[in-house]
């Protein structure tokens, strides 16, 4: 195999690490439905509760999306940097 097989080897493996990096996004999206699906559930069964409920919510979301965020970020060096 000569150098420039193995450097185009290289990069196609570089570009599959990044994809495989960015499956931690199904598991945020399925988070925040998830999350979202129980305070729809939670404001209706409990409509004065709502505000409470929506700050739980949103902190929620918010740690959900961290993870998606972080498997992004380490796709973007995979292509970059690496």
């Amino acid at each position: 195999m000569d150098v420039e097989a193995a450097r185009l080897i290289a990069e196609g493996l570089k570009f599959l690490g990044a994809g495989l990096a960015m499956t931690g996004a199904i598991g945020a999206g399925a988070g925040v439905g998830i999350v979202v699906a129980g305070a729809v559930q939670g404001i209706a069964r409990n409509p004065d509760a709502a505000g409470q409920i929506m700050s739980n919510m949103i902190l929620g979301v918010a740690l959900a999306e961290a993870v998606a965020i972080y498997a992004l970020v380490v796709s973007l060096i995979l292509i970059f940097v690496a």
